[in-house]
Parts: structure tokens; C-alpha cells; sequence
């Protein structure tokens, strides 16, 4: 492309020759340092089962992001999530992440000059952690979401966490057996994705619909969906979209999910996303 751009600052000039120097060290050519830097960020690791998927969607992404003529480059950042947090002196982590992660993507999409940005999700504060680091960059910006695990079978009925969580209480009330518990255990998230229920996940990704920040459909679409959602990323990818919020925008978001579950940790990320 001959069109000017962000990343010419690290990569256009006499004085740049040491920074493409470690472009070179990479694989970088002649003709990658003529396109858009699209940075592909995501909480990918084998930590819990929302993320551990995140991997393959921003290899995905990078190739829909080919297509379209750019250079993908993956970032990884740390998140912390509920799932495994909770119940210990790790929940006191949990809203922190949502900080440490727009933190993050602010500082290497400014600090790298990247020409845009595809931020992927997958479970509780790296949604709006996401979504407020890009806010805060205000350059192209699309949103992807991890999607939500599939319910598992017990005793004919469908189950998710929420079912373990309860029969924790059951348990201790005697009105549930131990032997049934560590089988419930067993068979209640069956795949990869976030809690499968109108929690901070899946809210968010519904406010990232709202906002424009994602494409519709993208919210409720299951993790295990590899056709759909591998299809979803590269569009995503490829799509050029400025992000840019005005506070009515904000403001009109909360309708729609609301209308399904009041929620106060969805005040709490909208108010958080709209100061920067």
C-alpha cells in the first residue's frame, strides 16, 4: 500500500534502518513494511477454559487480516478470571486484570504505532478490559468474543457450572450425595468457552454488539462453534472500522441487556469505559 500510515514511524526512513532491522529478524520483507500493522491481542493461555482457545482465533484473525491486505502481529496479555479466582485471596485480582489488560493494549498499540487493532476476549474482566483499550487507542478496532461453553447432561437435564456451584449447597444441606456431586463435576462444561449464563461474559459481549464494537451475531455464538467462529474472526479481521463512542452511545447500551438481566457489574465496566 502507498498510502501513508501509523506504523511508518517505525519503519519508513534513514533513521528507521535499526527498526526494521528487527522487523528483518522476524521475517519481515520488502512488502510487509508497505502494510498496515494490525496488532491481534487476546488472553491466550492454558490457564481456564475461556481462553484456552484464544490461540487459534488470532491465528485466524491474522489470516483474515492477510486477505484484507494488512500484517497481523499477536500479543498476548495477562487476565485473571472468576472461574478459578474466586472463593480466595485471588478474587482480589479479578477487576485489577480488567485494568492491567486495557493498560496493555493501549501501551502496545501506542508504543508500537500499529495501525489498528482486533481485540479477542474470553472470559469476565477481559471484556471490558478489551474494549476499553481500545477506546482508549482510537485507531480501526474490531471486538471478537471467545463464546460460551455448550451445557453438559446429568440425569437426562442439561447442566452447567451454575449446577456445581449448587450442589456445593446441596451437599451440605444432605440433599445431595457426594458420589452425584463428583459426577455432576464431571460432565458439566464439556467444552472449551465462558460460564454459559448471563454473567459478566456473555453481558459484555452483548454491550460490545450494542456499541458496534463487534459484528451482530458474534455475541451468542457458542466457543465450540469452530465453523462459525473461525468464519467470524476472519471477517472481523478483515473489516476496517473506526471506533468512535459518543456518551449517548454509551448511555443507549444498557437497554438491551438489561432487558434480559439487570446487571451491576455491566454499570460498573460502562462507567469505567466511558471516562477515558
Amino acid at each position: 500500500m502507498n498510502r501513508s500510515s501509523r506504523s511508518d514511524v517505525i519503519k519508513q526512513g534513514l533513521a528507521r534502518a535499526p527498526h526494521r532491522a528487527f522487523l528483518r529478524a522476524m521475517g519481515l520483507t520488502d512488502a510487509d513494511m508497505e502494510k498496515p500493522f494490525v496488532a491481534v491481542m487476546g488472553p491466550y493461555g492454558e490457564i481456564t477454559p475461556c481462553n484456552f482457545h484464544v490461540g487459534a482465533l488470532m491465528n485466524k484473525v491474522k489470516t483474515g487480516i492477510a486477505e484484507a491486505g494488512g500484517l497481523g502481529r499477536e500479543s498476548a496479555f495477562a487476565m485473571v478470571a472468576d472461574s478459578l479466582s474466586m472463593g480466595h485471596q485471588g478474587m482480589k485480582f479479578s477487576l485489577i486484570s480488567r485494568e492491567l489488560i486495557a493498560d496493555s493494549i493501549e501501551a502496545v498499540v501506542r508504543g508500537h504505532s500499529f495501525d489498528g487493532v482486533v481485540g479477542i476476549a474470553g472470559c469476565d474482566k477481559s471484556l471490558p478490559g478489551v474494549l476499553m483499550g481500545m477506546v482508549r487507542c482510537n485507531v480501526p478496532s474490531v471486538f471478537l468474543y471467545g463464546g460460551s461453553a455448550l451445557p453438559g447432561r446429568f440425569g437426562g437435564q442439561d447442566v452447567t457450572i451454575l449446577d456445581v456451584y449448587e450442589g456445593v449447597g446441596a451437599v451440605m444441606r444432605g440433599t445431595l450425595a457426594e458420589r452425584d456431586l463428583d459426577e455432576l463435576e464431571r460432565c458439566a462444561v464439556p467444552t472449551l468457552g465462558s460460564c454459559p449464563g448471563q454473567f459478566t461474559a456473555n453481558t459484555m459481549a452483548m454491550v460490545a454488539e450494542t456499541l458496534g464494537f463487534a459484528l451482530p451475531g458474534v455475541a451468542t455464538m457458542p466457543a465450540a462453534s469452530t465453523v462459525q467462529r473461525v468464519a467470524a474472526a476472519t471477517h472481523l479481521a478483515a473489516e476496517e472500522v473506526t471506533v468512535t463512542l459518543y456518551a449517548g452511545r454509551w448511555n443507549d447500551t444498557v437497554r438491551p441487556p438489561q432487558s434480559l438481566w439487570p446487571m451491576t457489574l455491566m454499570d460498573i465496566h460502562l462507567r469505567a469505559g466511558a471516562s477515558p
